[in-house]
């Protein structure tokens, strides 16, 4: 089963919902309540966040960078990254290439 448009829990206090993908570009919405965590991970797609609603604290190959509403924020591929919500909030993910390992 496809999870294309479906939002999931993925850890405490985050959900996102993937939606349909291009070819070599694809996009998810994450939410986040106040406190949640975006565990430090890598991958080698380059990402841009854009934040929907909230403020967030991103740590990007060891540079802490704050976030809130309005703002974009670039993260090349390979760089270990992960985030921690100040408030309540919502993050718009793109990627390129796709991410299969997020595709069901």
């Amino acid at each position: 089963m496809s999870n294309i448009g479906k939002w999931e829990e993925v850890d405490t206090g985050v959900r996102r919902k993937i939606h349909q993908p291009g070819k070599q570009l694809m996009m998810m919405e994450v939410e986040f309540e106040t406190g949640a965590i975006g565990s430090e991970h890598s991958h080698p797609h380059e990402q841009y966040t854009y934040c929907l609603a909230g403020r967030f604290e991103f740590n990007v190959g060891g540079k802490t960078v704050l976030l809130s509403k309005g703002e974009t924020l670039y993260i090349p591929g390979d760089t270990l990254h992960g985030v921690t919500a100040l408030e309540p909030g919502v993050l718009l993910d793109t990627f390129t290439p796709l991410r299969e390992d997020l595709l069901k």
